[in-house]
C-alpha cells in the first residue's frame, strides 16, 4: 500500500519524536541506576552527549515539520479548497442545466417534458386520494397575424405578457407550461369542473383586457380555452386529448371563448 506524501511526512515526525522520547527514557535509567558509580566528570560527559542527541532529534523534528509537513498541509488545504470550489461550481452549473431542461427560455414557464412528467404525476397522487385534477389547454387567437404584421419580436413579447399573466391568476402548486408556439396548458389540481371554469374565464377575460405596447403599437390578443376534468380512469394522454378537442372546439365556435 503506497502512503500519500502527508501520511509518510507525518510517520517521520512521529519517528523523530518517538526516538527522542524513547532515548529521554533510555537516558534516565542509565543515569538513575549506574551513573552515581561514575566519576563527576565522566557523569558530565554523559549529560552532555545524550542531551545532545536528544536536542538533535527534536531539531530535526522541529525543522522537518516546518519546512516539510507543514507546507504539504498547506498545500493539501488548497487542493481542498479548490477541489471544493469546484464541485460547488459544478452542482450549480448542473441545477442550472437542469431547469434550463425543464423551463421553456423564451417565456419562463414549464415546458412540455415537465408538463408531461408533472400531469402524470399529479394523476397518480390525487388518483390516491380521490381528488380531481383540472386541465386547461389554452391557444392565443389569429397569433399567426401578429408575428407577420409586426415581426417575431413583438410576437415574443406578447408570449411573454400572456406567460406572465397566466402564472400571475394561478396558484403557487399550479404547473403552467408552454407547449409549443403560441399553445399554453395549466394543470389545476384538486379543483372541480366549476372552479375550473371560473379559474379559466379570469384567465380569458385578463388576457382579452391585456394590452402590449411594442413602442410603436399597441396590441391586443384574445385566446381559446379547452377544458377536462379527470374521471379518475384515464391517462394523462387521454385527459389531454379530451382538453384538446374542447380547445378545437371553443375555435370553432368562434374563439375567444372557453369550452368544457
Amino acid at each position: 500500500m503506497r502512503f500519500h506524501k502527508a501520511e509518510s511526512a507525518f510517520f517521520v515526525f512521529v519517528t523523530l519524536v518517538f526516538g527522542a522520547g524513547a532515548l529521554l527514557a533510555y537516558a534516565y535509567l542509565i543515569l538513575h541506576n549506574g551513573a552515581q558509580m561514575l566519576p563527576p566528570r565522566e557523569q558530565l560527559g554523559l549529560y552532555t552527549q545524550l542531551l545532545f542527541v536528544i536536542g538533535v532529534l527534536l531539531a530535526t523534528a522541529i525543522i522537518f515539520g516546518v519546512f516539510f509537513i507543514y507546507p504539504l498541509i498547506r498545500t493539501q488545504v488548497r487542493e481542498e479548497g479548490k477541489l471544493r470550489a469546484m464541485t460547488e461550481s459544478l452542482s450549480a452549473r448542473s441545477e442550472s442545466l437542469q431547469h434550463a431542461a425543464l423551463t421553456d427560455s423564451l417565456t419562463g414557464t414549464q415546458n412540455r417534458r415537465f408538463f408531461d412528467d408533472a400531469l402524470r404525476e399529479y394523476l397518480h397522487e390525487f388518483g390516491r386520494i380521490e381528488k380531481p385534477v383540472g386541465l386547461m389547454v389554452l391557444d392565443l387567437d389569429h397569433f399567426k397575424q401578429v408575428n407577420d404584421t409586426h415581426g417575431h419580436d413583438v410576437g415574443d413579447k406578447v408570449l411573454r405578457e400572456v406567460a406572465r399573466g397566466l402564472k400571475d391568476l394561478t396558484r403557487y402548486h399550479d404547473v403552467v407550461a408552454r407547449m409549443g408556439g403560441e399553445e399554453f396548458a395549466i394543470v389545476a389540481p384538486n379543483m372541480s369542473q366549476e372552479a375550473l371554469v371560473k379559474l379559466a374565464e379570469r384567465i380569458r377575460k385578463a388576457v382579452s383586457s391585456l394590452v402590449i405596447d411594442t413602442g410603436n403599437v399597441r396590441i391586443r390578443v384574445t385566446i381559446s380555452v379547452g377544458l377536462s376534468v379527470w374521471n379518475g380512469r384515464e391517462s394523462s394522454e387521454e385527459l389531454f386529448r379530451r382538453a384538446d378537442k374542447m380547445l378545437y372546439e371553443a375555435k370553432r365556435l368562434g374563439r375567444n371563448r372557453v369550452c368544457a
